[in-house]
């Protein structure tokens, strides 16, 4: 892959879970950057432990030559909750602007099961006709706000939410104006299709509007116990879904070849949410590290 076109991240997750903050609690924020660093990587999203004030957090990741490049953000369209989600938004996006963040990914967070014991495959939320409406318009209107500072929006499909599926990622797609982007999760994708191929097919369909990567790898054994136990996202994920590219049933390298050869600018983020005291990060990080530099040149 072109080197000037694509940086590398990983996400903090992997040290601690923001949704179950006893996975990972030992690890510190200072430990948690440093180790990215020495794995190779030049990003990183934004965790629960982070500085949120930019005067603290940009020296921090400067000395070691870390770039905030994303940070999640939760939307409520659906359940009406726009102007909340819009002025919790504005600030959001000025704090990513003030630490050189381009790119904004959010997720759609109404009705979400992924934090819940619900089973992520059977009680999934879905979406009425009217909570599509009220969800498109409202991206659309983020898309526009964050035009004005010159960045963009990105949606991050995500397993246990009302835009999980390859139908639903169309339905959102369809409905959205061309500037609200896709942030693309190989894991996501795979988890909810369990098909490589299909995961391939959400990639080259979107590619235009594809303005964020996460390389999220998966465990078949895991997704396979999930849907016959009835498990709920965060059990799975406590089990092991999730891992570092390389370690799971994903083959990421056509996943490099089609963005290299369209020509894909921006990040790609290693995020691969494990039980720290299962699967040591910088252990983890480091494995990720290798296998990108092997498979994709990078």
């Amino acid at each position: 892959m072109n080197k000037e076109n694509v940086k590398l991240a990983i996400a903090p997750i992997g040290w601690t879970n923001d949704d179950m903050p006893d996975l990972g609690s030992e690890n510190t924020f200072q430990q948690t950057v440093s180790e990215m660093a020495l794995a190779g990587f030049t990003g990183s999203e934004v965790g629960s432990k982070y500085p949120r004030d930019p005067a603290i957090l940009k020296p921090m990741l400067d000395i070691r030559g870390i770039e905030i490049c994303n940070a999640w953000f939760s939307t409520f369209f659906a359940n009406g909750d726009k102007q909340k989600t819009i002025e919790q938004f504005i600030e959001h996006m000025n704090f990513l602007h003030a630490m050189g963040a381009r790119v904004i990914g959010c997720s759609e967070q109404s009705k979400s099961i992924q934090g819940t014991g619900l089973a992520v495959f059977e009680e999934k939320a879905i979406f009425s006709d009217e909570e599509w409406q009220l969800t498109a318009e409202g991206y659309n209107e983020l898309a526009r706000i964050a035009a004005e500072k010159g960045m963009r929006v990105t949606l991050h499909h995500h397993m246990g939410t009302g835009i999980q599926t390859t139908e639903e990622i169309d339905r959102f797609m369809e409905m959205t104006d061309e500037q609200v982007g896709l942030l693309y999760d190989t894991g996501h994708v795979y988890y909810s299709e369990g098909s490589q191929q299909k995961m391939l097919a959400v990639l080259e369909k979107y590619l235009p509007r594809i303005f964020h990567v996460h390389l999220k790898d998966v465990r078949d054994e895991v997704v396979a116990e999930v849907r016959e136990k009835h498990l709920s996202f965060l059990e799975g994920v406590k089990k092991g879904t999730f891992t570092v590219p390389g370690d799971g049933v994903i083959d990421f390298r056509p996943v490099f070849e089609i963005l290299d050869d369209y020509g894909y600018k921006g990040w790609m983020v290693v995020e691969a949410e494990q039980d720290p005291a299962l699967a040591n990060p910088f252990e983890y990080a480091v494995k990720a590290r290798k296998y990108i530099r092997e498979n994709a040149g990078l």
